[in-house]
């Protein structure tokens, strides 16, 4: 059997030509065909001088990490991928070296062994042992080695454009017994196209990746991190960016349908709870919505309508979350057909002091945003529930969302989120709830896995909001393309919500706003909603 996971002809035809990105100059003022072709004194290594075919059949894993290990030992250097297709095995990184990509050069991963069979030298390196800090967080996040492209402590690295990477051979990383073909957890199986750990001063730019495995890039405890203007079209996570410090992820468009497209994460594979800091995410597109290959051939072609995709495809803090987000913005990103907005501390993780700014959203499967502080706990023993405080969110436009489940800002009994303050939002969902659906109960669901779909139909077609303390929500509307009979607003257990200029949907004897157990609650030039001051509440509409 086959272990290609990508078996369209015409998407194979496409990548092995490769795609064309943005042009990359490797020495200011000169343009690439100036380049020199092989010149270590130079400081250039050409892949072909040590007996890279680039033919798409020969494997050049061997060619490929003599180059790299000649720059190394050469102090550093550039290794240059001539046009050509490269067959290759984990490639090894090394501290200052940079792989540059050049136009039509594409590497691509080998097949990984096939479920059952033997393994040997010629196939993925080893997944690397993390013990005792596996159980707390997924497979894929606790081994670098098993990679297409990996470094280890290494600083000065470097990939550029506009060549692609092409993973052909990496496993999705899901190990179901029903799925054929290789799984990540077999030895030799390739899981992620580019895994960096505990390095620093790492630049990713210009080039794409097709096909990237369980995660196109896994950077685990790498600061001082700069990715600018990839392409990734992948069948699960395009990024994790995961315990990094100094990070900047600027001018990417990333599609995965299956899972998320660029995810912070805080877990615990490092064997202690850090914490990603200082990141900037701007000028981004992500999507759910686009066969695997139609980003990076323009195409753009979308799934067939009852297609069964998840469409996540989102920005997302979590699900790993041990150590932490602080500091963080978001801003002049693009969502289309995806799942919204996601901000996840459920490990015992502080989220905190986050903006998130100038984002249009279109054809959204769940709600728009998610903003969850849980207690899942997955980690060592004895550590406190986290906080989540401190958010600004604003200037948002969603399109056509789906309505069946609203957004949702959930905290968990004695744990508010606290210090939310949300502003000038437009929200166009899809409507037609019922009032059936406006009585649903939603459940805590605090030490699950925190996805939207586990609350099910929420009660409100705007925000569903419950154990918050300190929110202000000012210019917000709200438009349902279907006359809903849920209100727009349903708080519980909230202590200090300011409402100013609100427009929420208008039906016929339904409220806008469904207070429960709510005290220090405001609302101030409300369309179809009187000014009201309440200091406590346990039941009241609106």
């Amino acid at each position: 059997m086959s272990s290609d996971p990508t078996p369209r002809r015409d998407l194979l035809r496409l990548a092995a030509a490769g795609f064309a990105g943005a042009a990359f100059t490797p020495i200011a003022g000169m343009a690439q065909s100036q380049a020199p072709a092989h010149n270590p004194n130079a400081g250039w290594f050409d892949v072909r001088a040590f007996g890279a075919a680039g033919d798409g059949k020969t494997l050049d894993t061997a060619a490929i990490n003599r180059a790299i290990d000649a720059a190394a030992s050469a102090g550093g250097g550039i290794v240059r991928f001539p046009a050509g297709d490269y067959l290759s095995y984990s490639i090894h990184l090394k501290s200052k070296v940079t792989l540059q990509l050049e136009t039509g050069s594409t590497i691509i991963g080998a097949a990984s062994p096939a479920r059952g069979s033997s393994v040997s030298a010629r196939f993925y390196d080893l997944a690397e042992s993390n013990q005792p800090w596996e159980a707390y967080q997924d497979y894929g996040h606790n081994h670098w080695h098993n990679s297409l492209m990996w470094g280890e402590n290494l600083q000065d690295v470097a990939i550029v454009g506009p060549g692609l990477i092409w993973g052909r051979g990496l496993s999705h990383g899901r190990s179901r017994s029903s799925e054929p073909g290789p799984i990540a957890e077999q030895a030799g199986v390739g899981n992620k196209a580019i895994a960096l750990k505990n390095c620093r001063n790492v630049l990713l730019r210009d080039f794409s990746i097709l096909h990237g495995g369980h995660f196109g890039i896994l950077a685990t405890g790498v600061d001082n991190l700069t990715i600018d203007n990839l392409k990734i079209d992948t069948i699960r996570d395009g990024m994790d960016i995961d315990c990094c410090r100094n990070v900047r992820v600027s001018n990417c468009a990333v599609n995965s349908p299956w899972d998320d497209g660029i995810c912070l994460k805080s877990s615990y594979a490092l064997g202690e709870p850090r914490s990603c800091d200082m990141v900037t995410i701007t000028n981004c597109f992500v999507s759910g919505s686009y066969e695997e290959g139609a980003l990076l051939n323009g195409a753009f072609k979308k799934f067939a309508a009852g297609a069964r995709i998840p469409h996540t495809g989102r920005i997302k803090f979590g699900t790993e979350s041990n150590g932490g987000f602080r500091n963080i913005t978001i801003s002049n990103c693009v969502f289309d057909a995806c799942e919204g907005l996601a901000l996840e501390s459920v490990d015992g993780a502080l989220l905190e002091d986050v903006t998130i700014s100038n984002i249009t959203m279109r054809d959204i499967v769940h709600d728009p945003f998610f903003i969850r502080l849980g207690e899942r706990m997955r980690g060592p023993e004895g550590r406190p529930v986290g906080t989540v405080q401190r958010i600004i969110i604003s200037n948002v436009v969603c399109y056509n969302s789906a309505s069946r489940t609203c957004s949702l800002i959930v905290g968990v009994p004695g744990h508010d989120i606290e210090h939310l303050d949300i502003h000038d939002v437009y929200i166009e969902h899809q409507g037609g709830g019922t009032a059936e659906m406006a009585s649903t109960q939603v459940p805590e669901e605090e030490k699950q896995y925190p996805d939207p779909g586990r609350f099910g139909v929420t009660p409100a077609n705007g925000f569903f909001i419950r154990h918050v303390k300190d929110l202000a929500m000012s210019n917000i509307e709200i438009v349902a393309q279907k006359p809903d009979l849920r209100p727009a607003f349903a708080l519980v257990d909230v202590q200090g919500a300011d409402f100013f200029r609100i427009k929420p949907p208008q039906a016929e004897n339904v409220p806008t706003f469904v207070l429960d157990n709510v005290s220090d609650f405001s609302v101030a030039r409300a369309r179809g909603v009187p000014d009201t001051q309440l200091q406590h509440v346990d039941h009241k509409t609106i």
